[in-house]
């Protein structure tokens, strides 16, 4: 009896959260080493379908790197970074190309609808929503330095994600967008994300990753921070306390308060259930970023 009393009082603490969410839209950026668990991944998505279900409109965003890099050694290539972004010639380009839209946005949607949800990939080689211009890294002279065809996101066809939602369809989108000229331009997936949730105004962004969220000590998994506001953040980025991995992350967060998304969260997407614990409880798990 005690255990049936816990989990009423549990979907009494979802009500305000699942009536807040109701019809609103999710962004949901999903990477990390979470996507080389398929069982880990499959959990995962189970959550999306529950948000599904209770009639939060989610969006997925995905990345892929460590599948890209995988691919690459296999193929002869080895992987090289410049500031952070993956230097992408056109071999590589078309390896990531391959991985991302012909294999992992299949994956996600296949299983999505095994879970009983409708749901439709996005990405360049069928109906692209990303449009992006050529991006090129700082260099530590503060000179642009070119990383090759890596764009920044500058359109997203926020139409089409819309129309999927209102007819009950999870919008699945891979990160290779479409310049100007009909090329294609590899996306940083945190950016991606940030850039989608602006476009729909997204009711959150949640940007799922390999760490629990951003910590006062970057070493000290016990120094999570679990509420941050914008200009905290923007605080720690000019001090240098947050670079590197977690950059675009709190970026992409940024971007997203910015365009009127009223939070931003970072969590762990290893844990189980960590979507719906941040969603839907009062605590919640990772950070949340407020404007």
């Amino acid at each position: 009896m005690d255990t049936a009393i816990g989990k009423a009082r549990t979907l009494i603490e979802a009500l305000p959260y699942v009536q807040q969410y109701y019809g609103r839209s999710i962004v949901i950026k999903l990477g990390g080493s979470v996507m080389q668990d398929l069982a880990a991944e499959r959990e995962l998505l189970r959550d999306v379908v529950f948000l599904n279900y209770v009639g939060v409109q989610p969006i997925i965003v995905h990345g892929g790197g460590k599948a890209i890099s995988d691919a690459m050694r296999q193929a002869g290539v080895e992987p090289r970074f410049v500031q952070g972004l993956r230097y992408t010639d056109q071999r590589t380009l078309n390896i990531a190309e391959q991985v991302l839209c012909g294999q992992i946005n299949g994956r996600i949607v296949a299983t999505l609808g095994e879970l009983g949800v409708e749901a439709i990939g996005l990405h360049s080689l069928s109906s692209c929503v990303l449009f992006a211009e050529h991006a090129e890294a700082e260099g530590s002279d503060g000179r642009p330095v070119d990383v090759g065809r890596v764009g920044r996101v500058t359109q997203v066809n926020d139409r089409i994600l819309r129309l999927l939602c209102n007819v009950d369809t999870i919008p699945v989108i891979a990160t290779i967008a479409r310049d100007p000229n009909g090329g294609k331009l590899n996306v940083n997936a945190d950016h991606a994300a940030g850039e989608v949730a602006a476009a729909v105004g997204a009711e959150k962004l949640v940007v799922l990753s390999d760490t629990h969220g951003v910590r006062r000590e970057r070493d000290d998994p016990e120094s999570l921070v679990s509420t941050l506001h914008e200009g905290e953040i923007r605080d720690w980025i000019a001090q240098g306390h947050i670079d590197t991995g977690m950059l675009p992350k709190v970026q992409a967060c940024l971007r997203a308060l910015e365009a009127g998304v009223k939070k931003a969260h970072i969590i762990d997407g290893r844990l189980a259930h960590s979507l719906l614990l941040e969603i839907f409880t009062d605590k919640g798990i990772g950070t949340q970023i407020l404007r």
